[in-house]
């Protein structure tokens, strides 16, 4: 799961105009995903990455598009794969794991559910429309 890997610390250190950024959000805006925000996690020392990216989708077909194609756009632009990616299979909540940015696609249902924002809210926020 992902709180058992630690960051990795060989890697730059991000910031929201980095290019894996601007790929996830592209590729997420391109699939039609809806209420997609990014969540800077560098201040929070729990924090299991330094980014969340996070959008939401209308169907578990929507939400298996997106997530596919947040990989491939990310490969085929900067030669990215994830280091891990977990529920496809039910896909009600995709996560991709670039390990210092964690893209989570869910449905609707999931993301009102789960709350990731506020369970996240001392990290600073901004939306991408």
């Amino acid at each position: 799961m992902l709180a058992t890997r630690a960051k990795s610390k060989s890697v730059a250190r991000l910031t929201k105009s980095s290019k894996i950024i601007k790929a996830i959000i592209h590729a997420i805006q391109e699939k039609k995903g809806e209420n997609i925000i990014s969540l800077d996690l560098r201040k929070i020392p729990e924090a299991v990455a330094d980014f969340f990216i996070i959008c939401e989708a209308s169907s578990t077909t929507q939400v298996k598009a997106i997530a596919d194609f947040v990989e491939y756009h990310v490969k085929e632009k900067l030669g990215e794969v994830p280091f891990h990616h977990e529920g496809r299979q039910t896909a009600q909540w995709v996560i991709t794991d670039y390990v210092n940015v964690v893209v989570h696609v869910m449905q609707s249902e999931t993301r009102k559910f789960y709350k990731l924002e506020e369970m996240w809210s001392d990290a600073a926020g901004e939306e991408h429309s």
